[in-house]
């Protein structure tokens, strides 16, 4: 008898477990499907686009530029998910935030939003360009643009991606048929990176992972797999995948 109740109880015990695991697992999959909110540094063509398309998705957008006054018409297209402001708001608002600016900026970004973007997912799509960015381009390039926006901002949750797609592309091709164009992606943060992830597939693309931070060298501008319309299986042959 004491047998008996001694096994019901663990039976029990067991379905408790693998009810409230199950549980914690739904719970879990729901808030990685929530609305995520997205500050956006750097208003340009790939921002502009990547807003629609997580607006689309969804998603809270809050777009900046040096300029806000120029993006209210775009705010007003995308409706009431979608907001207008200063760089330093787009920083604090998201916890998401994309970074897409001539690189040259980088350094000024880190120094006056460093509270702003601390703990917070960054996503980079800047290159820096010599012509463009100045004596300090030679340098971030040897390093490679990953790690040095990583020491720029002060931030390991850097997730490098959407740097080397042609911006005709990013706007017109979401989804393309037969294979969706591939983004490759690197960081060295797994939360970020998974976070990133969901948001290439939520645009219309396929993430493909590449490494880490110093890794993402290897699609920075000029290098082997900075090629924009590839699709994963593609990309993934090239990297001899």
């Amino acid at each position: 008898m004491l047998t008996t109740l001694v096994s019901r109880r663990v039976l029990l015990a067991a379905v408790a477990f693998v009810v409230g695991a199950a549980g914690l697992v739904d719970a879990r999959s729901a808030a990685a499907q929530e609305p995520l909110k997205i500050g956006i540094i750097g208003t340009g063509k790939i921002g502009g686009a990547l807003a629609r398309h997580w607006v689309n998705a969804g998603h809270e957008v809050f777009m900046s530029s040096r300029h806000p006054e120029e993006l209210e018409p775009l705010a007003k297209e995308l409706g009431p998910r979608a907001h207008v402001g200063t760089p330093k708001e787009a920083a604090a608002f998201g916890s998401v935030v994309l970074v897409s600016v001539p690189y040259g900026a980088m350094p000024q970004i880190g120094a006056d939003f460093a509270a702003e973007l601390a703990g917070k997912v960054i996503i980079d799509t800047s290159n820096p360009v010599a012509g463009r960015d100045g004596a300090q381009a030679a340098e971030w390039q040897q390093k490679g643009a990953g790690v040095a926006t990583a020491e720029l901002l002060k931030t390991k949750r850097v997730v490098r991606a959407f740097n080397c797609i042609p911006a005709a592309s990013l706007a017109g091709q979401a989804n393309r048929q037969p294979a969706r164009i591939a983004i490759p992606i690197g960081g060295d943060d797994a939360a970020a990176l998974a976070i990133t992830e969901r948001l290439v597939r939520d645009a219309g693309f396929d993430a493909v992972r590449i490494g880490t931070l110093a890794e993402t060298r290897q699609f920075d501008l000029g290098q082997p797999l900075a090629q924009g319309n590839l699709s994963a299986a593609e990309l993934r042959a090239r990297m001899g995948r």
